[in-house]
């Protein structure tokens, strides 16, 4: 794409305390999106926005093959029903100082996920990946994860701990490998939070304290940038009925969502295309 510079523009006037992890659910058309602190999953159907409550911190949602919507609570992953229950799928193997934080499935159904601690003390949290049946601890000594992303060829994947200042990028082939930087950030610029990469192998990075999303070319080059009217950009996500369509999610004190369109397309989100262990019982949201 050419070097651009947008203003993103207002587009759910919802205030949220920490909104997150904007993802598009292609086949229902809307949007789902995370406000951690509030404790609830938002649903925006181009009009409307919904917001169920969860009971629990909320890390993440995704997308399923059916109708429920996979959530990354703070210490398990379950499936959250339309009637509003929750079926657990699995706990996360850590204790009550720490809380799952930024997920995203992969292209074989798989949801990655991260955690951290609450108090945000360094290299004590991990990476996990879950694809309904095994939960697998991809990395450790991880302090904030965040953003997670692959390339278009799936021949790479992009990973944020925030406190790292920086976006990795490892080799992929299902599993992850050859961990190395691609862009740091500067103190100044603000702190890695949330990515997304564009149909073109761009790679959109949320700037918590810096107002803007920043695109980054294959090379590591910065191209464009999306400025936000607030100071906390938490992450971003392409959609709309073309996907050319930016959503952006930031944190109090603003907490709106806000869209513009960037000049390029990406995918939307990936579902969660496992349901097990399937003899779970619902539960109440707590």
């Amino acid at each position: 794409m050419q070097a651009c510079h947008v203003q993103a523009e207002l587009l759910i006037d919802v205030r949220a305390a920490l909104g997150e992890g904007p993802r598009w659910d292609a086949p229902r058309a809307r949007l789902l999106w995370v406000d951690i602190e509030g404790r609830a999953l938002h649903v925006w159907d181009g009009s409307d926005d919904r917001a169920v409550a969860v009971g629990s911190r909320i890390g993440a949602a995704a997308p399923t093959a059916g109708s429920e919507v996979l959530v990354a609570l703070a210490d398990r992953l379950a499936l959250l029903q339309d009637s509003g229950e929750l079926r657990e799928l699995v706990r996360m193997p850590h204790g009550s100082e720490l809380r799952l934080n930024d997920g995203v499935c992969d292209d074989r159904g798989r949801f990655w996920v991260g955690s951290m601690r609450l108090d945000e003390q360094p290299d004590e949290a991990e990476l996990y990946r879950y694809d309904g049946d095994e939960l697998v601890t991809v990395l450790t000594g991880v302090s904030l994860s965040n953003g997670i992303g692959w390339s278009p060829d799936r021949a790479l994947m992009y990973y944020v701990d925030s406190t790292t200042r920086r976006i990795d990028i490892f080799d992929y082939d299902g599993d992850v490998s050859n961990r190395r930087p691609f862009v740091s950030v500067e103190p100044a610029d603000g702190i890695p939070d949330g990515l997304a990469v564009d149909d073109e192998g761009g790679v959109w990075l949320s700037l918590w304290g810096g107002s803007s999303v920043r695109r980054y070319d294959p090379a590591g080059r910065l191209d464009a940038t999306v400025e936000v009217a607030a100071a906390h950009v938490t992450a971003s996500c392409f959609g709309g009925k073309d996907g050319r369509t930016m959503f952006i999610t930031t944190a109090a004190p603003d907490g709106r969502v806000y869209a513009c369109e960037p000049g390029v397309s990406g995918p939307p989100a990936a579902p969660f295309l496992s349901t097990a262990p399937s003899d779970a019982e619902p539960t109440s949201a707590r």
